[in-house]
């Protein structure tokens, strides 16, 4: 029986990390819940034994119920009724059975409910369930909205959502309006604070709102009066239970059919405050954006591995001019290089996971008491490492899960553009994990600063210095050649100190360093299992070579006036 976790040791791989060991003791705390729930872990073997029955539960509901519904969802996919969205008939059989499986409330500690699961495995969880439906992990991974009302809200607004969350209640994040996409400085949903309840009431309009029917919603709405810029949002929790929300609109949309995209309307709808005012953009939406990122990077991986698994079937079973096309360098090229970005980008996202989960754990301990100097700084280290690494997580597997998608059609030729084969809807379905939470262009601004300020240039040379396997050593030499080319352009960039150029070669600038890292990442990878990676990590660092080096050229050429002529 197919199991999408067990099928693909690739997953399995990045739980033997050196890093998940920190990660996992302090996740558990000296597993002191050991001796008060009975699923809890006793040791560090333990845990990791635990995390691997739940892939294993995730990949055979992935594999035997979500992409087997996955046809139907995306042909019928929600729909309307007296101002309330309806799911797919089959999404229901989905929710129903990832609730069964225990798969809700995942992250959150045990006293709510939930499994404590590290950042690492939740990403795992994501990738399965998104290579049986992408459009149903986006309903799924949206539980993860509760780890910021569990950062930021009260306790007892924890004890009040967070149990009910890990029973299967859903969630969404309420943030774009028509006049505020990327821009959410410019969100107008109006909170003021009634008095005589002494609670808060929402009013205005969402749109794009990703599974906007759910039962608890976090909203980002102006609450101070008579300003127009981030300082003025606040974050709002909105129970579906209290009425006046009602949904106006369901987009119909390229792909994840069975993720409703909903237009809302706040009619004087009773929310409660999470945090602190004024505070809601700046810090908590900013911290729910960097989970999204990390979610859609996943979900990405996911559509990567199940858009090169696709075209490798196919290939293996097509027949033209007297043999397999897998034959064929054409093909068996396009294929290589797909498992290449699938397995580079896939180690990008679980470095980025590790980083996350350390500097999340060391946080949550200090808000019951104080770190040790060592622990502070672990904790400075990880922060700025998962702040640089999740633009490049999300903005580079997205991208890569676009191209395997495109790739997986060309492979199956005239069919692919067949609606009965999946490879069309893996290609609609991945357009917009480029699009939404960010764009690729904004993922690129955001990791910026950390190109110019030389943080990506230091973090490059220290993962220089690991070994490698005595046959990898001369990839390694290559991308050796690749950093003294980048470290090269950027000096060159910054002495010129002209924004307007800095600006209009960002992306490629970011596309070099994102190649560069996962090179080192894919051969440390294969130094480590080679019998898993040595192919990939061949065909990465040459793809990288001929990116780093057509980027290199142009930027190296580039004159302040060459830009005109890119002008509209």
């Amino acid at each position: 029986m197919a199991n999408y976790y067990s099928d693909h040791p690739e997953i399995a791989f990045h739980l033997d990390h050196p890093l998940m060991k920190r990660i996992v003791d302090l996740k558990e705390r000296g597993y002191a819940d050991a001796a008060q729930y009975p699923d809890a872990p006793v040791d560090y073997e333990d845990a990791i034994e635990n995390y691997k029955r739940i892939l294993d539960i995730t990949g055979d509901v992935a594999a035997n119920i979500l992409e087997p519904n996955s046809e139907s969802v995306d042909l019928e996919g929600p729909h309307l009724e007296n101002g309330r969205m309806i799911y797919a008939s089959k999404t229901f059989e989905n929710i129903d059975a990832t609730r069964k499986a225990g798969l809700h409330g995942v992250s959150m500690p045990r006293r709510y409910g939930g499994l404590n699961l590290p950042n690492v495995t939740f990403s795992m969880l994501s990738e399965v369930i998104s290579a049986a439906d992408a459009g149903f992990q986006n309903i799924w991974s949206l539980q993860s909205c509760i780890d910021t009302l569990y950062e930021f809200g009260s306790e007892e607004q924890r004890q009040k959502y967070i149990p009910r969350v890990c029973a299967g209640e859903s969630m969404s994040m309420d943030l774009t309006e028509p006049d505020a996409g990327s821009d959410l400085q410019r969100v107008m949903l109006k909170a003021t604070f009634d008095e005589k309840e002494n609670c808060w009431r929402l009013n205005g309009v969402k749109r794009f709102i990703t599974n906007g029917d759910s039962d608890i919603h976090l909203v980002l709405a102006r609450s101070e009066e008579g300003t127009r810029d981030g300082r003025g949002l606040s974050m709002f929790i909105y129970d579906k239970r209290n009425g006046g929300v009602d949904v106006r609109h369901i987009e119909h949309k390229l792909g994840i059919h069975g993720s409703p995209t909903c237009e809302l309307t706040y009619k004087n709808a009773k929310a409660e405050l999470c945090g602190s005012t004024r505070l809601g953009l700046i810090k908590y939406v900013m911290a729910l954006m960097n989970g999204a990122r990390l979610g859609i990077a996943a979900q990405s991986v996911g559509v990567e591995q199940e858009a090169y698994n696709e075209g490798l079937k196919y290939a293996r079973e097509r027949q033209q001019f007297g043999q397999k096309i897998i034959e064929f360098p054409a093909v068996f090229d396009m294929l290589s290089r797909m498992k290449a970005k699938l397995d580079a980008g896939r180690s990008l996202l679980y470095q980025t996971a590790r980083y996350v989960d350390i500097y999340k754990a060391l946080e949550d301990i200090q808000r019951d008491g104080k770190l040790s100097p060592e622990e502070r700084q672990e904790l400075k280290k990880y922060t700025r490492l998962a702040d640089a690494f999740t633009p490049l997580a999300k903005g580079m597997n997205s991208e890569y899960a676009n191209q395997n998608a495109y790739d997986a059609i060309s492979i199956h030729g005239g069919s692919g553009f067949i609606m009965e084969y999946k490879s069309q809807r893996l290609y609609r379905d991945a357009r917009i994990f480029s699009i939404y939470e960010g764009t690729t262009q904004l993922q690129v601004v955001a990791a910026l600063r950390y190109i110019i300020n030389g943080t990506y240039l230091s973090i490059i040379k220290e993962m220089l210095e690991g070994e490698v396997a005595d046959d990898l050593k001369p990839l390694k030499t290559r991308v050796e050649g690749l950093v003294a080319q980048y470290e090269d352009v950027l000096a060159e960039v910054k002495a010129e100190n002209d924004q307007e150029k800095i600006d209009f070669v960002a992306r490629r600038l970011y596309e070099m360093t994102a190649d560069i890292i996962m090179s080192l990442l894919i051969l440390d990878d294969a130094t480590r299992s080679p019998e898993l990676f040595a192919k990939s990590a061949n065909v990465y660092v040459r793809h990288a070579e001929a990116e780093c080096c057509g980027h290199y050229v142009f930027v190296k050429h580039l004159k302040k006036e060459d830009i005109e002529n890119y002008r509209a």
